[in-house]
């Protein structure tokens, strides 16, 4: 099985900026040639997509995307299976990852499976909108209505959910919400969150109120986050 995009262009002129330097919010032709370099280590066949969830959001998703003319997309990875009518097995990855976090995974469970691994909206190769989200449920609608509309572009009806970290948070809220559609659910190392104390709200807006308090708000709100730092 062939892979299923060629490897992207170099931005005319980049080779100029010292490679420290390459590396900015939309550099998401680097990203899929990064994704594409450690693809490149796994001997299974596989297609790489971009499956369309649409543009201006429907529903509920109204109040926790912004409207835009540009199609949203949620970059996947499908690896094919000897094994004849072998089980389906999502995968979804954590915080500031991408589904290459499980490349030297996809050789051994490909020997089972049909695998199919995706980039969570906003990260790796899927295209990110304005992350506006200003609550807990707005957030969660963010990652779960774009796996929802994910899950219904690839027309899938029953599968193996597997999230890492805070994918595995994610994939515990999906399987919630659509049990229907969870064959099993699987839990590799999963970010949690534990019950806000009583006093938590009033802490969090007191704290809020200070310079610190405010000036961490400031630099979040201008998306200056720890991913930031890293890249």
């Amino acid at each position: 099985m062939a892979n299923a995009e060629d490897a992207p262009t170099a931005v005319a002129g980049s080779c100029r900026w010292p490679s420290a330097l390459r590396w900015i919010p939309t550099s998401a032709d680097r990203i899929v040639a990064a994704e594409k370099r450690l693809l490149s280590l796994v001997k299974t066949g596989y297609v790489q997509e971009k499956v369309n969830i649409g543009f201006a959001p429907t529903g509920s998703k109204a109040r926790w995307f912004r409207s835009s003319e540009e199609p949203r997309f949620i970059n996947t990875v499908t690896f094919g299976s000897n094994k004849e009518n072998a089980p389906t097995l999502v995968m979804v990855h954590g915080y500031g990852a991408s589904h290459g976090l499980f490349f030297r995974n996809y050789d051994a469970l490909a020997s089972h499976f049909r695998v199919i691994a995706i980039d969570q909206l906003g990260w790796g190769g899927s295209s990110r909108p304005d992350f506006i989200c200003k609550s807990t449920e707005e957030t969660d609608a963010w990652f779960l209505d774009s796996f929802e509309e994910w899950r219904k572009a690839k027309n899938l009806n029953n599968f193996i959910l597997l999230g890492h970290s805070l994918g595995g948070y994610v994939a515990a809220k999906y399987a919630l919400q659509h049990p229907e559609h969870v064959q099993h659910l699987i839990l590799v190392g999963p970010a949690g969150f534990s019950p806000e104390a009583d006093d938590s709200a009033e802490r969090l807006a007191k704290f809020r109120g200070t310079w610190k308090g405010m000036l961490v708000n400031h630099l979040w709100e201008s998306n200056f986050t720890p991913s930031k730092i890293l890249r």
